[in-house]
């Protein structure tokens, strides 16, 4: 039984989006559907997704941060133009061009938040609790509603969720070897997937307007998990011999970005036929990568690792159609990526036929970051878990050494804009 009729005001208005219209763009102030008192009976005994009897008012807000917070979380929302941080305090959100912050929730009690999902710039959050002292159980996802400052609504789990993704239509909850796919609007339970352990909550999901593609580790080491709701199909592809540490969608479903726990190579395939389409090499050393992001044309492939060097890799597929040879203007030539020894491929390991990045920007080696492309054109935003922003631009004619264009700490009491 799900609903939300123990809720008071449950027929919550999710079109409302956190900025004013002079931040937004066209693309975020598409309508969501609002969520509806529709009770659905689950099957799974792993999962509760039920609604229980109303939560308590959440605890009051406190003043901005009386002691330094520390990062538990950080996540762009589905456009990259924003990012949420879930603190052991509570959770912000921030504006990524112009650099602000939007608002934030500080609890005076508890109040570690260790997933924060946020859906475009609308009103609805997924948390989930987190760090030493959490505010929330970590094996419940809360729904909240910033214009009530609580949560409406719970999802119950018997073990810890790693993650969570939402769409307009579909909130996408995972455990570690197990996710749930619910509807949006009446929140009934509609697939339900095996994998192998996933103690990352590694999994993506499409935000085209087109059906759902979900991605997913796949129940062997190496394997990763593809389905296409609209046609009900299911592909399995066999990614790399070592396990699955990070993966990408574009955003219309149809590139996925792979790489393993080595971490010296990037693998794009189709979702739909499952082939290999380019791979890419980050470096000749292990290392472990921490996020993988397409931009929004498909044309470029960015990745962080702990190495501390963010790469940006020119992609030779059209993201229209896989497959084909992406064309490009004569006024966008690109440096070529191919190491200077590959026309001994075949002699020599094909280490020295590799296709290396066109632009990188160094940070500080050991520390974990998550990039996105920006808004403007040829940018790069750089997320630190130690609270640094990194706004960069790199040339995608003569590549090289990205510029820094803006540098914050948005973690420092004196960052609240």
């Amino acid at each position: 039984m799900a609903t939300l009729s123990a809720y008071p005001n449950t027929n919550t208005n999710t079109n409302t989006n956190f900025l004013s219209p002079t931040d937004q763009s066209n693309h975020d102030r598409e309508s969501i559907p609002p969520m509806q008192n529709h009770p659905s009976a689950e099957p799974d005994s792993d999962a509760n997704p039920n609604f229980h009897s109303p939560l308590l008012d959440p605890p009051d807000s406190v003043p901005p941060a009386v002691a330094p917070s520390s990062l538990l979380h950080l996540s762009f929302n589905q456009d990259h133009g924003c990012f949420a941080a879930g603190t052991d305090h509570g959770f912000r959100i921030y504006n990524c061009d112009p650099f602000r912050e939007i608002f934030r929730r500080d609890f005076d009690r508890g109040g570690g938040i260790g997933v924060v999902e946020m859906l475009f710039r609308c009103n609805i959050l997924a948390l989930v609790g987190g760090g030493p002292d959490p505010q929330y159980p970590p094996n419940k996802v809360m729904i909240w509603d910033d214009h009530q400052s609580r949560c409406i609504s719970e999802l119950s789990f018997r073990s810890e969720v790693r993650s969570v993704r939402l769409r307009r239509d579909r909130i996408i909850v995972v455990l570690e070897q197990k996710i749930f796919v619910y509807n949006f609007v009446d929140l009934k339970l509609l697939h339900q997937i095996g994998t192998i352990l996933n103690p990352k909550g590694l999994c993506a999901v499409s935000q085209g307007a087109g059906s759902l593609v979900l991605v997913c580790p796949g129940l062997q080491k190496g394997q990763v998990r593809v389905e296409h709701y609209a046609s009900k199909r299911t592909k399995f592809i066999m990614a790399h011999d070592s396990r699955i540490a990070c993966f990408a969608l574009s955003q219309d479903g149809q590139l996925l970005a792979t790489a393993s726990t080595k971490g010296t190579l990037v693998r794009i395939y189709n979702t739909i036929d499952g082939s290999l389409l380019q791979e890419v090499r980050r470096g000749a050393d292990r290392a472990e990568i921490y996020s993988l992001a397409f931009s929004s044309n498909a044309q470029w492939l960015a990745v962080s690792s702990d190495k501390g060097t963010v790469h940006v890799f020119s992609l030779k597929i059209s993201a229209g159609s896989p497959g084909t040879t992406q064309s490009r203007s004569t006024s966008e030539p690109v440096v070529s990526s191919h190491s200077s020894l590959s026309f001994i491929k075949g002699v020599l390991p094909k280490y020295f036929s590799s296709e290396w990045s066109v632009a990188q920007f160094r940070l500080v080696e050991g520390s974990q970051y998550l990039v996105a492309f920006g808004h403007q054109k040829n940018t790069v935003v750089i997320l630190g878990i130690d609270g640094s922003f990194y706004r960069c631009q790199f040339d995608p004619v003569n590549g090289g050494e990205m510029t820094q264009l803006e540098y914050h700490n948005f973690l420092k009491p004196e960052a609240a804009f």
